[in-house]
């Protein structure tokens, strides 16, 4: 196990669901976050004409988003506090949901990090919402894909022995409030 991991408090789920907006809004009131790899990754990707591109080279895309999650997990433990949790866009779990998903083999070196890099023992996941999902240059999953993201991601938690708690169908403020009240934190000074 790697140090600080109770102060790291994931919020997973599938594309379009509003997990980014409400860790936006974490980050406005003070908070540390890390960001998705996903997006990231095809941007870069994009940017230089690489192949490991979910819809190109959906084995490459997995051990990028494997090494981006493991250094935002190293940088995010280094701001953490018993206090003042860190937020994390996703984290190493999701790798194995996005095999998973993909119908491929997680390697050897994509569990073991799912052991070592652990977070704190409850996760927040959204679900899938109709009303406010929507496609972009970077997200081209439907909503279908959406839902059996979602369904991954849950079962990969959930086998890896985190708590899942789904965030409600709410406004951001509501949203941003349930999960402080979860996790009983006051805002950091600023």
């Amino acid at each position: 196990m790697l140090e600080n991991h109770d102060s790291l408090v994931v919020i997973t789920g599938g594309p379009g669901s509003g997990k980014t907006t409400l860790i936006d809004a974490l980050e406005a009131a003070g908070f540390a976050r890390t960001h998705e790899a996903g997006r990231g990754i095809i941007q870069d990707q994009v940017a230089i004409g690489g192949t490991a591109l979910p819809w190109n080279d959906r084995a490459a895309f997995a051990d990028l988003m494997l090494s981006w999650d493991m250094r935002s997990y190293h940088m995010a433990a280094r701001q953490a506090s018993p206090q003042v949790p860190v937020f994390c866009d996703r984290g190493v779990p999701d790798v194995l949901g996005y095999l998973r998903l993909c119908g491929l083999d997680a390697p050897a070196h994509v569990r073991k990090a799912a052991e070592l890099f652990r977070y704190h023992r409850r996760a927040f996941i959204a679900p899938p919402w109709r009303e406010i999902f929507a496609q972009d240059d970077e997200r081209r999953q439907d909503f279908a894909e959406a839902e059996r993201t979602y369904a991954a991601l849950a079962q990969t938690y959930t086998d890896l022995g985190y708590d899942l708690i789904a965030l409600p169908f709410a406004p951001v403020p509501a949203r941003l409030q349930f999960v402080l009240d979860y996790v009983a934190v006051a805002r950091p000074a600023s």
